[in-house]
C-alpha cells in the first residue's frame, strides 16, 4: 500500500511503503534529517507529525492504516 509523505517546510512529497523507515523515505526524497546515534536516544532526528506528535525518524517507520502523512522538520542549527 502506498502512503503519500509530505515533508515540511521543504514542501516535498513522495510515495512510500508501509513499514519503510522514515529516514530512508527522506533520503530518497532528497530531504535532510540530521542523525546522531541512530537508536532514538539523542533525538537529533526528531521530527513532528502533522498532529504535533514528536517522533525520532531513526526508529520510526511509515505506519499502517494511513494514506497520507505530514512530517514537519525541526530546524536546529546545533545539529
Amino acid at each position: 500500500m502506498a502512503v503519500t509523505i509530505h515533508f515540511l517546510p521543504d514542501d516535498v512529497t513522495v510515495a512510500a511503503r508501509v513499514g519503510e523507515p522514515i529516514l530512508d523515505v527522506a533520503e530518497r526524497a532528497g530531504v535532510f534529517i540530521p542523525t546522531g546515534c541512530l537508536m532514538g536516544s539523542c533525538h537529533a532526528c526528531e521530527v513532528e507529525l502533522g498532529d504535533g506528535t514528536p517522533i525520532c525518524a531513526c526508529i520510526s517507520a511509515v505506519p499502517v492504516g494511513v494514506q497520507e502523512l505530514e512530517i514537519n522538520l525541526y530546524d536546529d542549527p546545533t545539529w
